[in-house]
């Protein structure tokens, strides 16, 4: 007598489960893709001109002036070239750019990506955050 074999796997509604958690997650990297995306670009910007700058002549609106240009030419969208702080403190120039992003993802769900390495000291042979 031969015993039937029961098939075993995954059923129709555990694929489906499956299908949309996948498709959950790979939703919210699509989105939040471009924001990151544009924070390393901001990143650069940052460093470019927190290493380019000479204390003796340039003053902080000049930098603002550079960060502004530079946020236009790269089409950054997501920050604000005004709500970057550039000031100084204790003989030495800051550029803060510390700034987080939220992204609708459904409903009342909401993603932020909180980027809060920017902050350079300007002039230093290398831009490192000043942490």
């Amino acid at each position: 007598m031969k015993l039937r074999q029961r098939q075993s796997g995954m059923s129709i509604p555990g694929m489906l489960l499956i299908a949309i958690m996948v498709g959950f997650f790979v939703m919210c990297a699509i989105r939040m893709a471009p924001p990151y995306f544009e924070y390393l670009s901001v990143k650069e910007i940052v460093q470019k001109v927190a290493l380019d700058y000479d204390p003796a002549t340039e003053s902080t609106g000049q930098i603002r002036r550079k960060l502004t240009n530079l946020f236009n030419t790269n089409q950054i969208y997501e920050l604000d070239p005004r709500d970057v702080e550039v000031y100084r403190k204790d003989g030495k120039t800051y550029i803060d750019a510390n700034y987080e992003v939220r992204i609708p993802v459904m409903g009342r769900i909401d993603a932020v990506l909180k980027f809060d390495d920017l902050l350079y000291i300007a002039g230093t042979p290398v831009a490192q955050p000043a942490n």
